[in-house]
């Protein structure tokens, strides 16, 4: 029997109605030979810089903080789907597992932080769809691929996860305890606010300047310069 793991609920509806496993149960549904359950986002996380050491309190002597071993949790309020899908892993009449999260990094993020969590190693596939037409889902089922090809891709997106949360944890306290104020800084959100103040400081402090163009006509066919200014 294989074990279908989608990151949405909805999403596993759809493959379970195509699959034929309708018997709903408490997190899971199952027939025809597969169960499909499913993740509901995160599932499971980077912990937070509290379970590294004392650092309940923003103090600048403790930065930067640089976890030797990273350390993961299972999100508070997802506790019980959590819990249901290490059960059906462990399963002794499960023998495969397949990942149906979203075809990007994140989907497959979440796919291996769960796998991982759980002690799960029995071997998986990799549904890959972008659609969920039955004729996609069919023949997203047909043409699974080993898991570990993917190996890459999950790489990748743990990398940009442990970047958000070394910039995020050590650039938030750091200038929030510098300025005494709560400022959020963050890998991505901060280069591009700062993208957005230049440009609003550009418009502020407009000018307007004159400008010319040189036009060239010859035998009814004229080209215009780019506007210059006269130094």
């Amino acid at each position: 029997m294989q074990l279908v793991i989608a990151e949405k609920p909805s999403v596993a509806m759809s493959i379970a109605s195509v699959l034929g496993a309708t018997d709903k149960k408490d997190g899971y549904t199952e027939g025809n030979g597969y169960l499909v359950s499913w993740c509901v986002g995160h599932l499971v996380e980077l912990a937070d810089a509290a379970h590294y050491g004392d650092y309940q309190k923003w103090r600048y002597e403790d930065l930067p903080i640089l976890p030797e071993h990273w350390q993961y949790i299972v999100t508070p309020d997802k506790q019980k789907q959590f819990q249901i899908l290490k059960d059906l892993m462990h399963r002794s009449d499960i023998s495969e597992i397949i990942c149906a999260t979203d075809a990007g990094r994140e989907g497959e993020l979440i796919f291996r932080f769960v796998y991982d969590m759980a002690g799960c190693e029995k071997p998986f596939l990799r549904l890959w769809i972008s659609s969920m037409e039955e004729s996609a889902i069919r023949k997203g089922f047909e043409t699974l691929m080993d898991g570990h090809a993917y190996d890459s891709l999950y790489h990748s997106a743990l990398c940009r996860a442990k970047a958000d949360w070394l910039i995020g944890i050590n650039a938030t306290r750091l200038f929030s305890v510098l300025y005494r104020h709560t400022l959020n800084v963050g890998r991505v959100q901060t280069p591009t606010l700062f993208m957005l103040v230049q440009r609003d400081e550009a418009i502020r402090s407009f000018q307007k300047e004159k400008y010319y163009l040189v036009r060239i006509g010859c035998d009814g066919i004229e080209a215009v310069s780019e506007p210059f200014r006269q130094e």
